[in-house]
C-alpha cells in the first residue's frame, strides 16, 4: 500500500464562501493554480475539525474510496482583504497560518439516493463500515456529504467524525462504541454485504498505516490536552484509539446490521 503523504500549498486568492457549511469554509485558489475547499483553523471547533478531516479523509483514501486530495494550506493576512463581510474577515484573521484544504470538484453535484443507478451493495456496505469506524455523523439524507463528479461517487467533509477527541477523558473505554447513529446513514438500506466489507477493510488498517496517517497531523494542531504530557503522547492517543477501534469492529458491525434489519 502506498505510504500516505500530504502536500502544503499557499492560499493566494479567496474566491467565494461556501455558506452551506456551518463553519463557513470557502473556495480558495492556491499557488499551484488549483482550487480548494478551504477549512479554517479559526472556525468554531478549531483544529480538531481539521484533524478529523485529515485523518478520516486519508483513512478513506487508504481503504480505496474516492476522497478529494487533502492538503495543508498556509495563508497570511492578505487573503480576502477586500471581503466586506465582517464575519468572514474575523474568521480569516483568526486563521492566519496553517489550515486545511480539499481539492475542489468543479461542477460536482450532491449525491441523492434516488439517483439511478444507485451505488452497488458492496460499495454501500464499505462506506457504511468506514463511517461507523470513524464515527462519522454526517452521511445522512439531511447532510449526505457525498458528491457525484465525473460519474463517480466521492466522499467529502469528515470534520464531524472522530468526535471522541472533543473529550479525551475515558477515550480508551469508548473504542467499542457501537455507534447507534449509523441507523441514519443514507446508504444503510443498500448495505447488505457488511460482513464482506469487514473482511475486506479491517485487514487494510494496519498499525503502520494508522501511525503513518496520524503522523501527517501538523504538530501545531496538537497539544493542550491535560491528559497528555506532550504532543507525541497526544498523537499516540489517536493511534491507540484508531487501532483499538479497528480491533473492536464487531461492535459497530453488529449495530449496523441491527439497524439495517429495523429499517
Amino acid at each position: 500500500m502506498k505510504q500516505p503523504s500530504i502536500r502544503t500549498v499557499f492560499a493566494t486568492r479567496y474566491v467565494t464562501p461556501l455558506r452551506e457549511g456551518g463553519s463557513l469554509p470557502a473556495v480558495v485558489e492556491a499557488d499551484d493554480g488549483a482550487l480548494y475547499a478551504m477549512k479554517f483553523v479559526g472556525a468554531g471547533q478549531g483544529a480538531k475539525a481539521l484533524i478529523a478531516e485529515l485523518i478520516s479523509g486519508e483513512i478513506g483514501r487508504a481503504l480505496g474510496f474516492r476522497v478529494p486530495e487533502v492538503v495543508l494550506m498556509t495563508m497570511d493576512e492578505t487573503l480576502g482583504r477586500s471581503e466586506g463581510d465582517p464575519e468572514i474577515q474575523d474568521l480569516l484573521k483568526a486563521s492566519i497560518g496553517l489550515n486545511l484544504g480539499l481539492r475542489y470538484l468543479s461542477n460536482a453535484f450532491d449525491f441523492n439516493i434516488l439517483l439511478a443507478p444507485p451505488p452497488d451493495a458492496m460499495l454501500a456496505s464499505e462506506i457504511v463500515w468506514f463511517d461507523a469506524y470513524v464515527t462519522n455523523v454526517d452521511r445522512t439524507p439531511r447532510n449526505v456529504n457525498m458528491l457525484v463528479w465525473q460519474d463517480d461517487l466521492w466522499l467529502i467533509d469528515h470534520g464531524a467524525s472522530l468526535y471522541f477527541h472533543h473529550s479525551w477523558d475515558g477515550f480508551r473505554e469508548r473504542v467499542g462504541s457501537p455507534f447507534p447513529m449509523i441507523r441514519q446513514h443514507t446508504l444503510l438500506k443498500l448495505a447488505d454485504h457488511l460482513d464482506e466489507a469487514d473482511r475486506k477493510l479491517r485487514p487494510l488498517l494496519s498499525d503502520d498505516l494508522i501511525r503513518a496517517i496520524v503522523d501527517l497531523v501538523p504538530e501545531q494542531w496538537l497539544g493542550g490536552e491535560t491528559l497528555f504530557e506532550d504532543v507525541d503522547a497526544h498523537r499516540q492517543g489517536y493511534v491507540a484509539y484508531l487501532s483499538a477501534r479497528r480491533d473492536a469492529a464487531d461492535a459497530f458491525l453488529q449495530e449496523a446490521a441491527r439497524a439495517r434489519t429495523a429499517l
